[in-house]
């Protein structure tokens, strides 16, 4: 059986702690779209662990894959492996030889890209955008073509000519090492040597349904959101593969009878976050230079970082509020250290996430940061040029002109959260299970757990679709 653990907004919904979570009653964790631009972040006891690359299941010492639907920084994968063994860990990867790999030029050819945009996209600069531009212009290289230096010198020869072309006479740029074709190989042949000698590569649709038919449990796992899917989301504010559920299947080489015979599970923060440019209608103020013509503000430079001190009153400024929010939630990005885009919960875009994955269940966390306040607002619906709708329009021009109609919730106490995710349910604060319970009869999708803080046990678990 399969469980496939997706983003239901615009990426940095917990994931990782989700994948965690349900990764007990799993035997292998699939990582099946992005690359070292998704920061997964693991928390358990005192000890923290952030991944950008490996699958969170790592840390459960669960057999781990990257699927070939990912990209692969052969550099990030092995720093990774690296500081988690110096932790007293011994993880378990393997890397499918489909896999596309990413080199230096593609992280040159990133930030060049970026810079010359019009209006920023809002990529991380690591090479993962052009990687999949090569991957489907098939002059890619593939973690396969490590492995055998002649096939790897060839792609090289053919591949290295165009990319110098494109930085020096595209872009008026001096060609570095990035194109230095010998160093290149002799740097990626050792990679490969080095995956080789630990036997990390394999078929990966093989492998998997070989592990399924075995009876095995497989925990099929999301980079970034629905939002930013490359077919279904918010164009061109967006990743370069598809992290909803159809991705699962041409990420892994799994059919999507096998996909959708599981369970999939849609992971929902208790309001909004984005990180980057492009719509985000339930905004609560912005951060400069992400935020469309928002210039910021004293209060948000103010901030910088600090601990937020509980609102006395939920009337004072957007930038008060965002910036409290932010702050209580640590919404700045795991790999970027970014400060996030911060709105209320936006109902449309969960409705457009669950349709487009399909989801058995859903995943609500956060619900402790929203704690303090007099009163919580979630959006239900959108008028577009003036119609009500009640899910997210195609174009991002459509998107930008939708103004929000809200919902008002009564806010709920700070509470004992350990205790609450001990206890249950219904433990939570009255108006905190109105809030929730509203959200799963708006999505028709069974609550399957909460999130009350960022600790493998502060969640309260009401369906485990791995045990």
């Amino acid at each position: 059986m399969t469980v496939t653990i997706i983003g239901s907004q615009l990426g940095d919904e917990g994931k990782g702690g989700t994948v965690d979570l349900y990764g007990e009653g799993a035997d292998v964790v699939v990582r099946y779209q992005g690359g070292d631009n998704a920061g997964h972040t693991v928390v358990v006891g005192d000890e923290t662990y952030e991944l950008s690359l490996l699958p969170s299941g790592v840390v459960r010492g669960k057999t781990c894959v990257i699927g070939n639907g990912c990209v692969v920084n052969p550099e990030t994968l092995f720093d990774e492996l690296d500081a988690l063994r110096e932790r007293g860990l011994d993880p378990d990867v393997r890397v499918a030889e489909r896999a596309h790999v990413i080199f230096p030029y593609h992280r040159r050819l990133d930030g060049i890209e970026e810079e010359d945009k019009d209006e920023e996209v809002g990529t991380t600069g690591r090479g993962i955008g052009p990687t999949y531009e090569d991957k489907a212009g098939r002059r890619g290289i593939r973690v396969g073509d490590l492995l055998d230096d002649e096939v790897l010198r060839t792609r090289l020869e053919y591949v290295v000519p165009q990319k110098r072309a494109v930085v020096e006479e595209v872009y008026d740029k001096q060609a570095g090492e990035e194109l230095d074709l010998t160093a290149l190989f002799e740097t990626y042949s050792g990679y490969g040597e080095r995956l080789a000698d630990e036997e990390m590569t394999v078929n990966c649709g093989d492998y998997l349904q070989s592990r399924i038919d075995d009876g095995d449990e497989v925990l099929l796992e999301g980079a970034q959101g629905t939002l930013i899917d490359i077919d279904h989301g918010n164009y061109p504010f967006v990743t370069s593969s598809n992290p909803t559920a159809g991705g699962a299947c041409t990420g892994t080489g799994l059919g999507p009878t096998e996909i959708g015979q599981g369970e999939i599970v849609g992971i929902v923060k208790g309001y909004t976050t984005r990180v980057g440019s492009g719509p985000l209608p339930t905004e609560l103020a912005g951060v400069e230079g992400d935020t469309p013509g928002y210039e910021g503000s004293e209060a948000q430079r103010a901030s910088d970082h600090e601990a937020a001190q509980p609102l006395s009153d939920a009337g004072e400024r957007e930038e008060e509020l965002a910036t409290y929010i932010r702050d209580e939630g640590g919404e700045y990005g795991t790999v970027t250290g970014r400060p996030r885009r911060v709105g209320w919960l936006d109902l449309p875009v969960l409705r457009h996430a669950t349709r487009a994955s399909g989801f058995t269940g859903v995943v609500v966390g956060h619900i402790d940061v929203l704690a303090g306040l007099d009163e919580v607002q979630v959006g239900v619906s959108y008028d577009l040029d003036g119609t009500e709708i009640d899910t997210v329009p195609p174009t991002t021009e459509e998107w930008g002109r939708c103004s929000v109609n809200y919902r008002t919730f009564d806010g709920w106490p700070e509470v004992d959260w350990d205790a609450v995710a001990s206890e249950g349910y219904d433990a939570l604060p009255d108006n905190a299970r109105d809030y929730l319970d509203f959200v799963e009869s708006e999505l028709d999708t069974p609550l399957y757990a909460i999130g009350v803080g960022p600790g493998r046990d502060q969640t309260i678990v009401l369906e485990n679709p791995t045990t």
